[in-house]
């Protein structure tokens, strides 16, 4: 039995020492970080001053950061209920069998493994392009002239349109996730619910959902993270309507004309330790709240 055990640690140890090294000190050190001034993210700690909860004080004091909160929470809601909605709606779909299907399922999740900052330039340039882009000349095509002179890349509108973007990018992920919850689901269940007059409204309320809720716990944890960690399609599009916390962060880190703070470590790490608490807490209550629940025929 020791010897076992001996032989597990042997094994386990390389891997602990590359999780310890690449994710649990950089996550010590920021937290640590953010309770000091530090001029630069490479200052040795021995230039560091004492802070204490100035830093976070400083944020929340801060009308840009502020306002990037409220973006996120936007972002995080409503771009969230389209993009898992929709993954949804998409992972049903293409789990009754029709033709191509996996052909299908390939097309969608196709954006997914396109980095961000292509997808952005991709809709910027060639979909919201108010006089060659796809969408100013399909609206033309048909004759609608008011969706045709929209102006999607203003200032007003750009929001919505960078949430366009975001749930384009990220439904195929959170579909193909849904997909493997419901193949996971026997056959039998569904042949039942047909044998007991269900329709297919029945099917999805009474039989899928139920039995994909750990899968939908999980996806809100991941959409948190990744919500989180938005930053790519905010600096392509621009403008303050789409600027985020993690944008607010990398000015703060290495200068910006919108920063407020030159540059200045310690705040960008207050940012990220709020971040990364957010995520904590949105996964801690996913997994107390959301489980699976086993049926029985």
């Amino acid at each position: 039995m020791k010897q076992s055990k001996r032989a597990i640690f042997v094994f386990l140890a390389p891997a602990m020492l590359l999780f310890a090294l690449m994710f649990v000190y950089p996550v010590l050190r920021t937290a640590a970080m953010s309770l000091f001034n530090v001029k630069s993210v490479s200052s040795t700690v021995d230039t560091w001053t004492w802070a204490g909860f100035d830093n976070y004080i400083k944020l929340f004091n801060t009308p840009l950061f502020i306002t990037s909160i409220k973006n996120i929470c936007k972002i995080f809601v409503t771009s969230g209920i389209a993009c898992l909605g929709s993954a949804l709606i998409l992972a049903i779909i293409l789990t009754q069998g029709l033709v191509g299907q996996r052909f299908f399922r390939a097309i969608v999740y196709m954006p997914n493994v396109i980095a961000a900052v292509a997808v952005g330039y991709m809709w910027l340039l060639y979909v919201f392009n108010a006089k060659f882009g796809m969408l100013t000349t399909l609206f033309s095509s048909i004759g609608w002239t008011e969706m045709a002179n929209f102006k999607w890349l203003s200032a007003d509108n750009m929001f919505l349109s960078m949430s366009i973007a975001y749930c384009f990018s990220n439904a195929g992920y959170f579909m193909m996730t849904y997909i493997a919850g419901i193949e996971k689901i026997p056959a039998d269940y569904y042949e039942a619910a047909t044998i007991d007059g269900a329709n297919v409204f029945q099917k999805f309320l009474f039989i899928t959902l139920p039995l994909i809720k750990g899968v939908l716990g999980t996806s809100l944890v991941l959409w948190t993270s990744k919500t989180m960690g938005f930053f790519a399609l905010s600096q392509v599009f621009g403008g303050v309507s789409t600027y985020v916390p993690m944008m607010y962060a990398y000015d703060t880190l290495f200068g910006s004309e919108v920063s407020v703070d030159s540059t200045n470590a310690g705040v960008a790490a207050a940012a990220a330790c709020i971040m990364t608490t957010v995520v904590v807490i949105v996964s801690t209550i996913s997994r107390k709240s959301v489980k699976d629940e086993g049926y029985e025929l």
